[in-house]
């Protein structure tokens, strides 16, 4: 019975598996930023008819910490720059700030501004504007307030105008790597900023210009001038880039309004912090057993739901931190449970794990998301586990969890530079829906937080070795972003996650 259940799960799978997002000629990049799958490919360059257009929905927000749609932020690193920068390897790297200092119980930050900079109206550019710009971040307001969650104060130094101090509530030792917010002067849809191009124009006819003076030098950027195409919805969108009205475009390939894209384009992938796991009921009795929730995860076979499901745009993860982190552990990714079904095979017989039915929630409207919960039901079925998988709508599946009627879900979040798994496994985390608690987790995660930068890898190493021992969660992987360019436009893209535009100076463009 459970073979004909399996095959006939399996069945389904096949049949709802997303198609690849992008087009004809386009292919998977690789895990980390690099140039486009299709670099071995006889090269087709359609000719240039237009310039280095992007596009824009004018009647959104362009602020960077007030909008919400994905076109506009995209352009938000051409007019803003932040504190720092995270690089590839989810390191911070100091662009606004100068230096800084921290208090020894690393609960201030006092920052340093660099010299020389201004806003592109020609206001000056000062610890009080960095101030106002963070506060308004983290304000209800701002789409970085969870992340500034444990900043209690921004305010601009009294004594020395080029600097800021930030004051937290609880010690974290890696602050600057949540400091990549784009400083913007003021509150309006359009608001100055420090970064190398100026927005001009009006809705009927926006562009961006290099700017005079700009404090890395205008004369190092690829292109001077940057023509934005209007848009009013995502369908016109796609259909403008396919045409080859528009560059470049930042996308998740794997979102259902993705599917459309098409033309001879070229995909520049980039490593992202979106994490997919399978998450625990650890009070039922179930999954209560750290036992029994090593042996579920023996059964997930990352490789082939990140292949399968995800057309090779994600990086299967043994470890809750990316591999492209300093935080990330070989050593640690070794000890984990990894897809070992002979291993298994034993474990549900000597268990018994094949006598209770397991409940497995995930939310439909996400079809990646479905399609991978259908995957990884099929191989726990295929291994033995009596599986009921309930495809729930988004608010169904949110009540469910609340309410802790489930024993497996899966799960996506995007997590900080940081790595900080507090909002998953700490007793207050916000996404903590299966109850977990431990002592010694609890402390690690703290210690690990509060870690000064040369500390990180040995507190996170301790973290990891305590998670594979417990097993509350099982890492599935880690999602990339994809930035597709028509085909020869453009070369040496380096894109990161919250910058596709990232070292701009490298690029050539056509």
């Amino acid at each position: 019975m459970k073979r004909i259940v399996a095959l006939l799960l399996f069945g389904f799978l096949l049949l709802t598996l997303p198609s690849c997002g992008g087009g004809g000629n386009s292919a998977p990049g690789s895990s980390a930023p690099s140039s486009s799958g299709d670099a071995d490919r006889e090269e087709v360059k359609a000719p240039v008819t237009t310039p280095f257009t992007l596009a824009v929905y004018p009647e959104f927000s362009l602020h960077p910490t007030l909008a919400a749609n994905r076109a506009n932020l995209t352009l938000s690193p051409l007019l803003y720059e932040g504190l720092f920068e995270v690089d590839a390897s989810f390191q911070a790297q100091p662009v606004l700030c100068q230096s800084y200092s921290v208090s020894e119980d690393k609960l201030v930050w006092t920052f340093t501004l660099r010299a020389g900079v201004t806003f592109s109206d020609g206001a000056p550019f000062t610890g009080q504007a960095v101030a106002d710009a963070l506060n308004l971040a983290r304000s209800e307001r701002g789409r970085f307030r969870e992340r500034l969650a444990d900043v209690t104060a921004v305010s601009a130094s009294e004594e020395v105008p080029n600097q800021v101090v930030v004051t937290l509530r609880r010690a974290n030792g890696s602050l600057p790597l949540l400091l990549d917010i784009p400083i913007a002067l003021g509150e309006g849809d359009r608001p100055a900023g420090t970064g190398p191009y100026m927005l001009s124009g009006n809705d009927e006819g926006l562009t961006l210009t290099a700017r005079p003076g700009w404090w890395r030098k205008e004369d190092k950027l690829p292109v001077q001038v940057i023509r934005l195409h209007t848009v009013s919805k995502s369908d016109e969108l796609i259909y403008a880039f396919d045409a080859g009205e528009i560059s470049l475009v930042d996308v998740d390939l794997m979102a259902t309004n993705a599917m459309g894209y098409g033309g001879n384009y070229q995909t520049w992938d980039y490593a992202t912090t979106g994490f997919l796991y399978l998450g625990f009921n650890t009070q039922s009795p179930l999954c209560r057993s750290a036992q029994t929730r090593r042996a579920i995860a023996l059964a997930v076979d990352r490789d082939t739901i990140a292949s399968a499901v995800y057309a090779n745009h994600a990086v299967p993860a043994l470890l809750p931190v990316h591999q492209d982190s300093p935080l990330y552990s070989q050593s640690a990714a070794g000890a984990a449970p990894a897809y070992r079904p002979e291993e298994l095979a034993a474990q549900v017989e000597e268990q018994r794990l094949n006598e209770k039915e397991l409940v497995f929630l995930v939310n439909s409207e996400n079809t990646a998301k479905a399609s991978a919960a259908q995957l990884i039901a099929y191989q726990l079925t295929a291994a033995g586990f009596a599986v009921e998988l309930r495809q729930l709508s988004f608010e169904e599946y949110a009540a469910a969890l609340a309410a802790k009627e489930f024993d497996l879900y899966l799960g996506e979040t995007v997590l900080t530079a940081d790595f900080d798994l507090s909002i998953l496994l700490s007793s207050a985390g916000a996404l903590n829906y299966g109850g977990w608690w431990d002592e010694r987790s609890e402390g690690a995660l703290s210690a690990l937080r509060a870690a000064a930068p040369e500390e990180r890898a040995a507190a996170a190493e301790n973290l990891f070795a305590l998670l594979n021992e417990q097993t509350p969660i099982v890492p599935v992987m880690f999602k990339n972003g994809s930035v597709l360019t028509q085909w020869g436009r453009v070369s040496g893209l380096s894109p990161v996650r919250g910058n596709v535009f990232y070292q701009i100076e490298n690029w050539t463009v056509k």
